[in-house]
């Protein structure tokens, strides 16, 4: 039997309008926080973004070096308003897992 090889690929260009748009806001919450301790941060991106278009862009704006991207889809509640029934949007969180010796502050500012 052959195996096959896997061959690592190029990095991918991200345009820097494409990287603002990606990158749309950090999520701090208190499970978010705990994610810091080892080394993750977490951020709400656009539906159809990739996980290697995710990586690029936060290695592009934070100038780390990234070690993994998990993603999570959660589809939107159905939720009753005034009677009327309406549905929340769906969104996308990515976790990205940085590699030992960087790190992304997300609380400065706040």
């Amino acid at each position: 039997m052959s195996r096959a090889r896997k061959i690592k690929s190029e990095p991918i260009k991200v345009s820097k309008e494409r990287i603002y748009e990606v990158i749309r806001r950090p999520v701090v919450t208190e499970k978010s926080t705990l994610g810091s301790e080892h080394n993750q941060v977490t951020f709400v991106v656009p539906l159809d973004a990739s996980k290697p278009e995710i990586k690029a862009a936060v290695e592009e704006l934070f100038k780390v070096k990234v070690k993994a991207v998990n993603t999570l889809r959660q589809k939107g509640k159905v939720k009753r308003f005034r009677g009327q029934l309406g549905k929340r949007s769906d969104s996308k969180k990515a976790f990205v897992t940085l590699v030992e010796g960087h790190s992304i502050d997300v609380t400065t500012g706040v």
